[in-house]
């Protein structure tokens, strides 16, 4: 996602705002939050919300108290309070949307209280970046220490504190790990205070990003916060097939836009039949085939003869549930699928020739077959021949004979 100033440069290559991740819209980085009240004035004798929320590396944030009336704006970078030392993060909401998100989140703001310590200095910003360039190295060794060792875990990512005080390990596991003797190499070599913190593997795919199916970055990493359950009774709402392996997502998980319209097809699904209910007529009983939810249409196949599919409409199908409750049965479903005969003649013409779809699925006769007939007609008319010139000859040998004896007399 680029802001509004991100244009493309020569050669395709993007320009850039130059801002580094700091400009005003803040639309460069992950988890981003566009401010709708910044134009807007606050009402005379009221003062600023003094709470502001602060993101850090992939996407962490928090929320933090400015008692010291700071002149803060998205973008700047701010020294903030941890539990033991500072840490460097960069503003991201403020004013009354930081009100709206506390709401939102559940935020104690009485007993969670941590301070803006200042904006970050020069000194701050170099300790803060010289830490962030040794965190993909210690990755590839941490991850050595733990296969040396036998551990079943994967560290997915590490994070600094902005004053290189304390290092976090994100790892995930699908059991308990025992890693003592983890921490005492990773003590002795990184030569820093540890801290081991294991997440779940949305959490993981939230806070490494990466490309989904669909093209777009994965919405755990831009916008999503909160990963709700997802089942297989979604797919089966939806009509989708129950392939794990196009249903699951980055994270191994089953892919959190299946919640998404889920609500949707619920609401249409209401005034369709179930699908196990099943249609008894005269001629035999029916059963539920496909269901299609956008058009409103159902097929139904006889027992036995599966083969042959009946469409009907949604009410078609509710009307015959209706009669097989009062114990009454319709003759059969073709009085009511003839309705639904569509025309399939084309109102119009292609001169090019191009409007069936299907015209390429045809299969071509191979030429095999016309050369073998080719060839079969020529030998037979080379045999004619032959045997005509046999004929000729013979009869050319009969008539010297002749000549001979006629000269003899």
């Amino acid at each position: 996602m680029g802001c509004g100033s991100c244009a493309t440069g020569k050669n395709g290559q993007p320009k850039g705002c130059k801002n580094n991740g700091t400009c005003g819209t803040d639309s460069c980085n992950k988890l981003t939050v566009f401010d709708w009240l910044s134009n807007m004035s606050l009402p005379n004798g009221e003062k600023p919300y003094d709470w502001v929320e602060v993101r850090f590396k992939n996407g962490r944030k928090h929320y933090y108290i400015n008692n010291e009336n700071l002149s803060l704006s998205i973008g700047d970078v701010v020294a903030t309070q941890a539990q033991s030392g500072h840490d460097v993060g960069m503003v991201t909401l403020t004013g009354e949307l930081v009100r709206v998100q506390i709401k939102r989140k559940k935020f104690d703001t009485k007993t969670d209280v941590l301070k803006i310590y200042r904006k970050a200095s020069q000194k701050d910003i170099d300790i803060w970046t010289e830490c962030r360039e040794k965190e993909e190295k210690m990755k590839v060794k941490a991850r050595q220490f733990a296969i040396d060792l036998g551990l079943e875990m994967k560290i997915s990512d590490i994070e600094y504190q902005g004053d290189a005080s304390k290092a976090t390990f994100y790892y995930t596991a699908e059991d308990r790990v025992d890693f003592r003797e983890l921490i005492k190499l990773f003590a002795k070599e990184f030569r820093t205070r540890i801290e081991m913190k294991q997440v779940g593997f949305r959490q993981e795919a939230a806070r490494l990003g990466g490309i989904g199916s669909c093209g777009r970055e994965l919405c755990c990493s831009t916008w999503l916060t909160d990963f709700r359950s997802v089942s297989t009774s979604a797919a089966r709402y939806q009509q989708l097939s129950l392939n794990p392996q196009k249903l699951a997502g980055q994270c191994g998980k089953l892919k959190c836009c299946l919640n998404y319209e889920l609500d949707t097809y619920l609401d249409a699904l209401k005034d369709f039949p179930k699908t196990d209910a099943k249609l008894v007529t005269e001629k035999g009983t029916a059963v539920c085939q496909k269901t299609d939810i956008f058009k409103g249409f159902l097929w139904y196949a006889y027992e036995g003869e599966y083969a042959n599919w009946h469409k009907l409409t949604q009410d078609q199908a509710n009307e015959i549930l209706e009669l097989n409750k009062q114990k009454k049965k319709v003759a059969s479903l073709e009085e009511y699928a003839a309705d639904l005969v569509e025309d399939t003649k084309n109102e119009f013409e292609n001169v090019v020739g191009q409007d069936s779809l299907t015209r390429f699925d045809t299969p071509k006769r191979s030429r095999k077959r016309n050369n073998k007939r080719k060839s079969n007609n020529n030998s037979k008319g080379s045999n004619t021949k032959n045997n005509s010139n046999k004929g000729n000859n013979n009869n050319k040998r009969g008539r010297k004979p002749q000549n001979k004896k006629s000269n003899a007399k």
